[in-house]
């Protein structure tokens, strides 16, 4: 897999919450791509969101074997987002400034020739394949429950006042529910994992278009930055891009 990651606090916030890890080429340790968009007031979220990347990052190279076979992978995953979940929440409940802080989080895996995914919150990950982009990860959401009993169409909620209301986080209770899933990973495959910094300021229409234009990974991710920003970057804006070539 190709890959190349970019990750910029945006135009109006003074600091980046969003956090990311990656591991590659290291002996016995699948390719691993993890993002985290930290949230919570003072400056805990950036606080959430590093501690969750970095969690994960160790406990994955602490855990090698967990995570290199189809058999306990999935299990893997959830117990390592459960317990990253607790460490967070632990350490969010000692002080004022760290109450009530949390992080969305995607942890994805790449063991032959599929992407394992476990996630919480709204950051996401899409595929584009042959010419078209498609979702994997559904939001934990607030609106994601109103388009899913049909209060609201997806259109309508583009423009919701409530769009940034998340209905899971880690660090935010005491327990959590992981959501995991995997996906065939076929040649020419590009999967873009990124934070809602990304997604509220550009239709997925516009990232798929920009990520073909161009093979050069890293200059797609600076554009789809560029063009967030100039959108207004109201947020965090982070992106990975990986290519199955």
């Amino acid at each position: 897999m190709r890959f190349a990651a970019i990750s910029d606090k945006g135009i109006v916030r003074d600091i980046n919450e969003d956090s990311y890890r990656i591991i590659t080429n290291q002996d016995g340790v699948p390719d691993t791509f993890i993002i985290a968009d930290g949230m919570g007031g003072h400056s805990s979220g950036d606080v959430a969101s590093n501690m969750a990347v970095e969690f994960a990052k160790d406990y994955i190279l602490n855990n090698p074997e967990v995570f290199s076979s189809e058999e306990s992978i999935f299990d893997g995953i959830k117990i390592l987002i459960e317990e990253a979940n607790k460490a967070i929440y632990e350490k969010a409940v000692l002080s004022k400034e760290t109450l009530g802080m949390g992080t969305t989080f995607i942890l994805t895996i790449v063991l032959n020739n599929k992407l394992y995914i476990g996630h919480v919150g709204d950051s996401r990950v899409y595929l584009i394949r042959n010419n078209s982009i498609k979702k994997l990860t559904v939001d934990h959401s607030y609106i994601e429950e109103l388009i899913k009993n049909g209060s609201i169409t997806r259109e309508e909620a583009k423009n919701h006042p409530k769009k940034n209301i998340i209905t899971r986080a880690l660090g935010c209770n005491e327990s959590i529910l992981v959501d995991t899933l995997s996906s065939p990973i076929d040649k020419n495959d590009i999967f873009v994992l990124c934070t809602d910094g990304l997604t509220n300021m550009l239709s997925e229409y516009k990232i798929m278009e920009i990520i073909l234009e161009n093979d050069d990974l890293s200059y797609s991710c600076s554009e789809l930055v560029r063009l967030a920003n100039e959108k207004g970057g109201d947020d965090n804006i982070t992106v990975i891009i990986m290519k199955k070539s």
